[in-house]
């Protein structure tokens, strides 16, 4: 079942009592999803900021930046 795993790179869902109950994946693609998971929710916290308007400007951004 793992060298099919690593080689198709298609997660495995695992059942219990017939009903799905966790998916086994590649170490890598895990990884890569967890990567993905961390820059997307740096787009999401940017996004809420823009909406909030708590957002600064380039020059107040450097000055900041300078302290």
């Amino acid at each position: 079942m793992l060298q099919d795993l690593h080689t198709s790179k298609e997660p495995v869902l695992i059942t219990e009592h017939g009903q799905p109950s966790a998916y086994l994946v590649d170490v890598d693609d895990y990884e890569m999803m967890q990567k993905r998971m961390s820059i997307l929710e740096g787009i999401a916290k940017g996004e809420q900021a823009i909406r909030n308007d708590d957002v600064l400007t380039n020059q107040q951004a450097k000055e900041k930046m300078d302290k």
